[in-house]
């Protein structure tokens, strides 16, 4: 059970953030759920990419640097995978 805990924290801040970038650039042009999904897979990316980079454990919430790389790499990841999903969405409408 605890290894899920980083894994949820990283799927909710990435989706946080994939929605606020959704809301935030309208030439992303796609629903809510393509957000949203974008936002949770870009999340535990960003914090996995971020783990690496920083030289810590992603994979632990159990202290405040892990919990700050979670949240933060999942904002990170969420916001950057779902805005490049949009603008390759909103590019294959056109």
């Amino acid at each position: 059970m605890e290894a899920l805990i980083p894994i949820i924290i990283q799927v909710i801040s990435g989706v946080v953030g994939g929605g606020v970038v959704g809301n935030m650039v309208k030439s992303a042009a796609m629903s809510m759920l393509p957000k949203l999904i974008a936002g949770g897979v870009g999340g535990i990316g960003g914090a996995q990419i971020l783990g690496m980079l920083m030289g810590g454990d992603a994979g632990s919430a159990m202290d405040m640097g892990s919990l700050i790389n979670n949240v933060g790499g999942g904002l990170v990841g969420g916001g950057a995978l779902s805005a490049i999903a949009g603008m390759v969405m909103g590019g294959m409408k056109k």
